[in-house]
């Protein structure tokens, strides 16, 4: 037997933050080789941080990372373990995404990433050149301060594995594993038996099982060792790195970190059998002939010994169910965790949310008080092991809490007291039941919790309003147009917004507390593709845990978290019709969202997954729906619905450019700084795009018409007003949300 013990690793990496980096670096080798393992495994740019973006072209970055890196040899950190860095390398005019393999102070080979991840979130190629030279491996020069002090001149550089004596090791990094031809392919028939991926790969509602089931796949039909490491948690930016680090072998996962943590370093060791690995792959005819014709990839020897003989003290790690979360807990831990650190990584003393006792918010503070439980339970627990705290977390804690004499959060609630202020900012137009049930979940949250009356500001702009123009604009169901509808409402919606900043600005001086507060937003994904919020009102904060995440995925966490969480006034939330509460409330009339907006959820949800994630323009999005809702819609309905949501998604485009940075959590969320990268001046009529919808129309028609179809003509509504008719805009015509 070849048994060989290996470490990977989730690591809380902060982009540009060196010394963080560094120590956490120092922190998962020294774990793994207290564990015994001999290849350690961080996850890509961990030197630097994955999302430094463009700092990446500043010379001061890559001097940086090698300073780090020679920080590491010149001490014994790497003597008696193979250890992989991940840094931004420049060789020649060109910059690359290295991964540095190094073993007893020594650069055994420098491997450059040949396939760039550049697509969604990712912009690799506005950073890094992909390596293209794969039939052979070059020699680097090292820089002269790194040369002179480990008094290694150069080192191996490109495409190639390591041969040591009892085994042979080689890096794939991220998007290379799920490119169409990737290198794992043709190193196994190399003979390479351990790969190592490093990655930086970002949290998305569902996304865990695609991941998984790729390095799985990696080794069931040509067997070995994947190796997986990733970063875990903010590092600056949208995105929520979800860790999961794991080690899988011939086909079965025997070893799987967290996906979601408070813990800076996680590393997860696994005990292999390299026998297993040359046992399949021998008993696989299809490749053994494969091999016997393979491509021949360069290679570095190592003159060392990985492996150690048959030991009882040594036993091979078993293969493990998979441990998956459901999209409620997604919900709930992946966005507690990102507000987490981005609290204790900005200086900030707390959260401030604006708490109307709608589906939204309310589930902006569910997420708040699971990120309280978190860090309770993060002094005593990790997420996937009892352990003896983390000293991290409770020095965080404490200095974010202003816990004095040795004291600490031993409690969510009285935690949340500290660190958490929800304001209920009424109006004549509120009702008594959102106002209860904004009290009601801040009881059981244990915020501190404000009831602020906006009427008599309001009433000041309108007198303001009155005097310098001689009129006083009025509601619509008091007689009034829809221009003094939407502008009274939006007075109310913008005024919440400037008292949040003002109360989170002084309520902690007001409390005797340091620092101040983050304002938090709370649109979800489906409002801000619709438009449907006022620009610079409660939606504008510093962040939203939310931003991404639609509401039929929020309305399933709010009953989840009902029980799951102990927040049981979720639970009547969920179940109260939307609305947003800003035109007054007749006997005959209560203002409701999905009436306001003209389309349903649910709809939105569809338009929004068409639009992004399938790419369907007008045209595209009409004939898809049409086999979707063919059966109890016609042509010309379906067409109607098309084309008012790509008018009101296209009239208020102009709001994402300021949309409040979101956490990420969809792969259809409209964000227009990052992730969804279109105009937002357009011409709303889409004449030619709707001119196409309607000749369609009238083909599928005049089809159904000669095909003896039971509705007529006149049922179907054939006739067409020239590409800008909109079938059912008038529902929408008291949105408080349009071009504003």
């Amino acid at each position: 037997m070849r048994l060989l013990k290996v470490a990977t690793c989730n690591l809380n990496q902060w982009a540009m933050d060196f010394d963080c980096n560094l120590n956490n670096i120092k922190h998962s080798i020294t774990e793994a080789k207290q564990a015994g393992a001999v290849i350690r495994l961080g996850p890509e740019l961990e030197i630097t941080g994955y999302g430094c973006e463009d700092h990446f072209l500043e010379l001061d970055t890559i001097n940086h990372a090698w300073e780090c890196l020679k920080e590491i040899l010149l001490g014994d950190w790497t003597d008696g373990i193979l250890c992989s860095f991940g840094m931004p390398v420049i060789k020649g005019s060109e910059r690359y995404n290295c991964q540095i393999l190094c073993m007893n102070r020594k650069i055994l080979m420098i491997r450059p990433k040949m396939w760039l991840a550049n697509d969604g979130n990712y912009r690799e190629l506005r950073w890094f050149t992909a390596w293209k030279q794969r039939d052979q491996l070059v020699d680097f020069q090292l820089p002269f301060e790194i040369s002179e002090v480990l008094q290694q001149k150069s080192a191996p550089f490109g495409y190639g594995f390591i041969q040591f004596l009892d085994t042979s090791v080689a890096a794939e990094v991220c998007e290379e594993l799920f490119t169409p031809s990737p290198p794992h392919a043709e190193l196994a028939l190399n003979g390479v038996e351990v790969f190592m991926n490093a990655s930086g790969s970002h949290h998305q509602l569902r996304k865990l099982d695609v991941r998984l089931r790729a390095f799985i796949g990696a080794t069931h039909t040509r067997g070995g060792v994947y190796m997986y490491s990733n970063h875990q948690g903010c590092d600056g930016g949208r995105l929520y790195y979800d860790g999961c680090a794991s080690v899988v072998v011939n086909g079965d996962l025997v070893a799987q970190g967290s996906q979601f943590s408070l813990r800076d370093v996680e590393v997860v060791v696994a005990q292999i059998d390299l026998d297993a690995v040359s046992s399949l792959r021998g008993s696989i005819s299809s490749f053994q002939e494969q091999a016997s014709c393979k491509t021949l990839i360069s290679s570095v020897m190592a003159p060392y010994n990985l492996c150690q003989s048959f030991n009882l003290k040594m036993c091979p790690s078993s293969p493990l169910k998979i441990t998956y979360h459901c999209p409620e807990e997604e919900i709930a831990y992946g966005p507690g965790c990102w507000l987490w650190d981005y609290l204790r990584r900005s200086g900030a003393s707390g959260f401030l949310l604006p708490l109307s006792g709608g589906a939204d918010s309310s589930s902006v503070a569910a997420i708040v008080g699971c990120m309280c439980q978190l860090v309770v339970k993060g002094l005593l627990y990790s997420l996937v092991e009892i352990a003896n705290g983390d000293e991290q977390v409770k020095a965080d804690a404490i200095r974010i809490g202003n816990y004095t004499d040795g004291q600490f959060p031993t409690d969510s609630r009285e935690f949340a007291k500290r660190v958490f202020y929800t304001v209920y900012m009424g109006t004549e137009n509120s009702s008594e039941a959102t106002k209860s049930r904004a009290k009601k979940l801040a009881d059981e949250v244990g915020s501190w919790h404000l009831d602020v009356c906006i009427d008599g500001v309001i009433s000041a702009l309108l007198t303001l309003f009155q005097t310098v123009t001689g009129k006083r604009p009025r509601y619509k169901v008091d007689g009034g147009s829809n221009i003094e509808n939407l502008g009274l409402q939006n007075i109310q919606a913008r005024i919440r917004m400037v008292l949040a900043f003002m109360l989170a600005s002084l309520l902690p001086w007001v409390h005797s507390k340091p620092g101040f507060y983050l304002v938090l937003g709370s649109s979800n994904v489906d409002e801000g593709l619709r438009g449907y919020l006022t620009k610079y009102d409660c939606s504008s904060a510093d962040i939203n845990p939310i931003g991404s995440i639609s509401k039929q995925d929020l309305r399933a966490f709010l009953r989840w978290a009902a029980v799951h969480l102990g927040f049981s006034s979720l639970a009547d939330i969920e179940a109260a019709p939307p609305t947003a509460e800003l035109e007054p409330i007749r006997s005959d009339y209560t203002q409701l969202d999905e009436v306001d907006m003209g389309m349903s959820y649910e709809e939105l949800s569809i338009y929004g997954r068409l639009r992004k994630i399938f790419r369907c323009g007008p045209l595209s999005m009409f004939k898809n729906l049409c086999y979707r809702w063919g059966t109890r819609l016609t042509p010309l309905e379906v067409a109607d619905k098309v084309k008012f949501f790509f008018k009101y998604y296209s009239i208020n485009r102009h709001k994402m450019t300021v949309l409040t940075p979101s956490y990420h959590a969809e792969s259809y969320s409209p964000e227009d700084n990052r992730f969804d990268l279109r105009q937002f001046l357009y011409n709303v009529r889409w004449p030619y795009q709707f001119r196409k919808i309607d000749e369609l129309v009238h083909e599928l028609d005049g089809e159904r018409i000669h095909l003896g179809d039971s509705s007529d003509a006149e049922k179907l509504g054939v006739t067409s007003d020239g590409g800008g008719g909109m079938g059912v805009a008038a529902a929408g015509s008291g949105n408080p949300n349009v071009g504003f």
